[in-house]
């Protein structure tokens, strides 16, 4: 079935709610990072921006995810939807009195990443409530699509808004964008847990939210994708974009607004060009082989991105990488809410988070400190040789796997 997912009733205003959340949070990346830079013109500070958005991913999602285990799923999306308007609130109220500060700035990313963290494992839950286990892949992967929709299009009216009305009154237009999806969460019947005819969970200890990390070797599809996002995480990650300007110099593509264009939207482009045929093709399965495969796809376009001395071409295996990234995230996020237990799967989720996530602090130590030393072509074109070893290494694990299952299958 074609783009399945939809034919569930609450699930198409889901997606356009998060689409626009999504949207909203990269509207306020361009707006603040700007502000940021001008400000004080700190790459200190610049890389604390980053860091802010994905270290509450490592040090909080099972926590996150063990909220989500308990308490109505919708509360918490709009928790973290209003979390996301306050800091957008507050970008606003230290512009306008002139009161921006170092310390300011750092507590206001640091509320941003933090409601970023708290959003995702509960969000997931929504899903599957939503559309249930047999459509859930295409919801993961139109959500997906939708995300990146948002991180593509944000970006550009984060930059309207910027030069036209300016960047407080920017984020002030920006608070409006997360409104309807709060409203929207108001009046959906699913809390997360509706399918599984479950209440709210009894309250859960440290220990009890933490164990999860010792269940998840005893499913070996799990603990691959698990292993597998962690390392796309660690050794790619977001550390690509700030590379960017240094490919646009090294390809002659800086004196080109389209051609720098190009480089910074093809990997959301080849994104939401996979999504939407992949969904178009129809009901494929969530395996973690897919998702291997994909991830060895990504991996080998941003090995030949790093050599390319083109710009076609350069362009051309970026929209490659944002297909694959895409297919093999999407997948492993539906392999693990598929393989968890049903009265454990925020918490598995939270442990998904921390790793695919949470990781991706690594990647701009190793990527940049191989910049650094190398220059960004050898750091792109290691990390990435790096993350298709593993890639194939774990795909010759899952088929000795399969191999060594079926003959004990056909036996009496």
């Amino acid at each position: 079935m074609r783009f399945s997912a939809l034919r569930a009733p609450w699930y198409k205003g889901y997606l356009a709610g998060g689409s626009l959340g999504m949207g909203a949070d990269h509207v306020e990346h361009a707006i603040t990072y700007w502000v940021i830079w001008q400000a004080f013109h700190s790459p200190l500070l610049a890389g604390f921006a980053v860091i802010s958005h994905w270290l509450p991913h490592l040090l909080f999602g099972v926590i996150f995810g063990g909220l989500a285990d308990r308490y109505d799923c919708r509360r918490i999306v709009q928790i973290a939807q209003g979390l996301f308007m306050l800091a957008s609130l507050g970008w606003a109220i230290v512009i306008i009195t002139g009161t921006l500060q170092p310390w300011n700035a750092v507590l206001l990313l640091s509320l941003h990443g933090l409601a970023s963290a708290l959003w995702g494992p509960a969000e997931q839950m929504m899903l599957y409530d939503i559309v249930g286990p047999e459509d859930l892949p295409s919801a993961v992967r139109l959500m997906a699509t939708g995300l990146n929709l948002g991180m593509l299009v944000g970006p550009l009216i984060g930059a309207a808004l910027l030069f036209t009305v300016g960047p407080a009154w920017g984020l002030l237009v920006n608070i409006a964008l997360y409104l309807p999806f709060i409203i929207y969460l108001g009046i959906v019947p699913y809390t997360g847990h509706t399918r599984a005819g479950q209440t709210p969970r009894p309250r859960l200890t440290l220990r009890q939210t933490f164990g999860v990390l010792g269940e998840i070797p005893r499913y070996p599809s799990v603990l691959t994708v698990f292993i597998l996002q962690g390392a796309v995480g660690l050794f790619i990650g977001t550390a690509l974009l700030p590379l960017l300007p240094d490919f646009g110099e090294l390809l002659g593509a800086t004196g080109s607004g389209v051609g720098y264009g190009a480089l910074i939207a093809a990997m959301s482009f080849g994104a939401v060009t996979a999504g939407v045929s992949l969904e178009a093709i129809g009901r494929i399965r969530a395996t973690a082989g897919l998702a291997i495969v994909s991830t060895i796809v990504f991996a080998a376009s941003l090995i030949v991105f790093a050599l390319s001395h083109n710009l076609v071409l350069s362009v051309a295996m970026l929209v490659i990488a944002g297909m694959g990234n895409l297919t093999s995230a999407s997948t492993s996020q539906a392999v693990v809410q598929l393989g968890a237990p049903a009265d454990r799967r925020g918490r598995f989720l939270g442990a998904y988070s921390m790793t695919s996530m949470g990781l991706r602090l690594g990647s701009g130590v190793l990527i940049g400190v191989l910049a650094s030393a190398f220059g960004p072509s050898v750091a792109i074109g290691v990390d990435a040789a790096a993350l298709l070893i593993l890639a194939t290494s774990l795909l010759a694990v899952v088929l000795v796997r399969r191999a060594s299952a079926r003959p004990a299958a056909t036996q009496p």
